[in-house]
């Protein structure tokens, strides 16, 4: 399983305010399915931003796609993605260890 860090903001092209709205409020419902279902592991609201911060655990970056894009209001957001590592799991020097051999 792969973690990403995900900032999603508002960009409601081809869509009113009233129904870009709606399909928020539509949204907010779909990341909490997936919250239920394990695959959100946290959701915050950036404040002053118009703008949400989420944690995803998926299989893939396809399937986080799929995940981000079949939400009612994915098609009206603008996508920062950023995959996460394990602290315990990068080793700064590698890259020295594989120059040397």
């Amino acid at each position: 399983m792969a973690l990403f860090a995900v900032i999603a903001r508002k960009a409601p092209v081809g869509i009113t305010a009233d129904e870009f709205q709606v399909r928020l409020s539509d949204g907010f419902a779909y990341t909490k399915d997936l919250l239920d279902k394990g695959v959100l592991k946290h959701r915050w609201i950036l404040v002053g931003a118009s703008a949400g911060l989420n944690v995803y655990e998926v299989g893939s970056h396809e399937e986080l796609m799929s995940v981000l894009y079949d939400s009612p209001v994915g098609p009206h957001l603008q996508f920062e993605v950023y995959p996460l590592i394990e602290p315990g799991s990068y080793n700064p020097t590698a890259y020295q260890q594989d120059a040397s051999a």
